[in-house]
């Protein structure tokens, strides 16, 4: 692939700032409903209106990502979230500043997200050599990582200086540079254009999703790696949406606390990710999987057992270092086994698992963590992640596909 470290440089750095602007505005909306409300069950309607848009499209995400140019969807979706917040941001000018527009906004979002993050997926491989995935993919998640570290840094300081507003704007910006990059930086080689067989069918979508989970089906390494991150992910939603409502019961409600612990967790996602990047993980990819796993499941015991800010937050920190050791084999695994003309397909089954469990899990854990302690909440989910540690390492499928 011919200039493929400019195209892979240029892509990363334009997905890094449309990244930021959202994170920053995530940020606010979370922190806004949690340090208003302090209520669970708040926590879980933003937690499905973030997620339940985005289990909706991503099937038919993932088939567009397929049928049609990708740089085209990501570009659509990243301009439809920006202007989601610009049309956020000058209602909340005009005094609208109500959680249901907060959640509409999120659900608005997470739309394009779903249309947005298979593309992505599928769009990688289309423009880096398969032996240079993992590092790329490394190097992806420390990019994010450096995004997610720096952008509750400015959410904190502009909410305690700014209207709510000036955050939308932020992501506007971004998301219009983030465009601009990827339509005239970014080029991509003609041969890696992919047709899908089912692409002409008379059968129209159905068809096409009949054929990726038939596709899913037929190779059992990708039906197991599903439901082992199924459960992965399931038993996650308390340690990614329950700790800032856990800090402050447990130790305080102020904003700079909020902000330590994502800072924290994202600065440890960014070692992680350079990590990954530098050394590549074990041979075996699944041996790299079920180590951050039974490490993931301990730190959010971990997370339970605290009985101090400090300690909390040295958890939090190796917590995010442990992340890409997990989500980039995964990647890596699907990115180098699955055919590409069902590549985005299957990436949408992922986001579409995720983005119905982690809303399905917390119309468990949300209203729980009004009547019992999320400690206890993290405790026993963490074991289980632990535990997942064991099929990783005994599935002979897994271990054959890498």
């Amino acid at each position: 692939m011919k200039n493929w470290k400019k195209n892979a440089a240029l892509f990363l750095s334009g997905q890094a700032l449309s990244i930021f602007g959202s994170l920053v505005v995530q940020h606010a909306i979370g922190w806004h409903i949690v340090l208003k409300s302090q209520s669970g069950s708040l926590m879980t309607l933003y937690v499905l209106a973030a997620f339940l848009p985005m289990f909706l499209i991503s099937p038919f995400g993932g088939i567009w990502a397929d049928r049609f140019n990708r740089k085209h969807l990501i570009n659509l979706a990243d301009g439809s979230i920006a202007l989601t917040s610009l049309v956020v941001a000058v209602l909340l000018i005009f005094g609208f500043d109500h959680y249901g527009i907060l959640l509409f906004c999120s659900g608005v979002r997470a739309l394009g997200q779903g249309i947005q993050m298979p593309a992505v997926g599928a769009f990688i491989p289309q423009i880096v050599p398969a032996q240079q995935l993992t590092r790329v993919n490394g190097l992806q998640s420390a990019i994010q990582s450096f995004s997610t570290l720096t952008a509750p840094l400015l959410a904190g300081a502009l909410l305690s200086i700014a209207p709510l507003e000036i955050l939308f704007f932020l992501d506007v910006s971004t998301a219009a540079l983030s465009i601009g990059i990827l339509c005239f930086g970014v080029k991509t080689p003609r041969q890696s254009q992919v047709k899908t067989p089912v692409q002409h069918s008379a059968f129209g979508y159905f068809s096409d999703l009949k054929a990726g989970w038939q596709y899913i089906g037929k190779h059992a390494f990708v039906f197991e790696l599903i439901v082992l991150s199924a459960i992965f992910t399931f038993c996650l939603a308390p340690a990614s949406f329950l700790t800032p409502l856990q800090t402050a019961r447990n130790f305080g409600s102020e904003v700079w606390r909020l902000s330590v612990i994502e800072i924290t967790f994202s600065a440890g996602m960014l070692l992680g990710g350079i990590f990954i990047s530098v050394w590549g993980g074990f041979k075996r990819k699944t041996a790299t999987m079920a180590l951050s796993c039974a490490v993931f499941g301990g730190l959010t015991i971990g997370l339970g057992l605290a009985g101090n800010f400090p300690l909390y937050v040295a958890f939090m920190t190796v917590l995010g270092l442990v992340v890409p050791l997990y989500n980039t084999p995964v990647m890596v695994l699907l990115q180098t086994n699955v055919e590409a003309a069902y590549m985005g397909r299957v990436m949408s089954v992922f986001l579409m698992l995720g983005s119905a469990l982690m809303p399905m899990s917390m119309l468990i854990f949300g209203p729980l963590a009004d009547t019992i302690k999320i400690d206890f909440l993290l405790i026993g989910t963490g074991l289980v992640m632990a535990l997942l540690a064991i099929p990783y390492l005994a599935s002979k499928k897994l271990r054959a596909a890498g």
